[in-house]
């Protein structure tokens, strides 16, 4: 019996992102093993009591809020390449865009897959000519001048992608926008850092206000 493409990605993604999984809980167990520095168990139990709930629903809220947007293959690229919302996310919505097809099409799996997989390989060349490069260009990289415009890299990412998706239906934007603006302004233990969690959240909450707006014929 033939297997399917999106069998196939499924029965690769959940091999290599179980693969990737071991990988990473390996190097902490052998550091421990090696310099025999096992952590105490009641302090890690009572650190994961403190810390894992927060990540567990962020991984559940991610895994909801980011499929349908990048599809089956790219969605299994992005949990083990990371850096979804900054970099994976864009790439995707931009491809799909370009191409003029649906995240949820063949077509857009097909299409999302390959433009996070040539996101992920980029930046791996980038990195690696990073390490290569940073004691040369170290100087030049920590120029004052430069230094604003390192600042607004990710709002410049951003703000070109909201322009293309905003412009498509303006009244969808203002509740969310609305909502993060209040929430960054008047909550002040919300940073940079905590941008991963607040796009799920932001999905979300503007899921249901379109699904308002639509009951309510507010949209064209």
């Amino acid at each position: 019996m033939k297997t399917s493409y999106i069998d196939r990605v499924h029965k690769w993604g959940r091999a290599w992102n179980f693969s990737m999984l071991v990988i990473m809980l390996i190097f902490p167990v052998a550091v421990g093993i090696i310099f025999r520095a096992v952590p105490d168990s009641k302090g890690l139990i009572l650190g994961l009591i403190a810390t894992a709930p927060m990540y567990w629903a962020v991984g559940i809220v991610e895994t909801f809020t980011y499929i349908p947007m990048l599809g089956a293959g790219g969605s299994y690229l992005s949990f083990v390449t990371g850096n979804i919302s900054n970099l994976k996310l864009p790439c995707a919505l931009n491809a799909l865009e370009q191409a003029g097809v649906k995240a949820n099409s063949e077509e857009g799996e097909v299409v999302s897959t390959i433009a996070i997989a040539v996101s992920s390989i980029v930046t791996t060349l980038i990195i690696i000519l990073g390490v290569i490069l940073i004691t040369p260009l170290t100087p030049i990289l920590q120029a004052p001048a430069l230094q604003p415009a390192f600042a607004q890299l990710i709002p410049a990412l951003f703000g070109g992608l909201g322009v293309i998706f905003i412009s498509k239906n303006w009244k969808i934007s203002v509740a969310p926008a609305v909502l993060m603006l209040l929430l960054f302004i008047f909550v002040p233990a919300l940073n940079a850092g905590t941008v991963g969690i607040m796009v799920p959240v932001s999905v979300l909450f503007t899921l249901a206000v379109s699904r308002f707006m639509y009951k309510k014929g507010m949209l064209d």
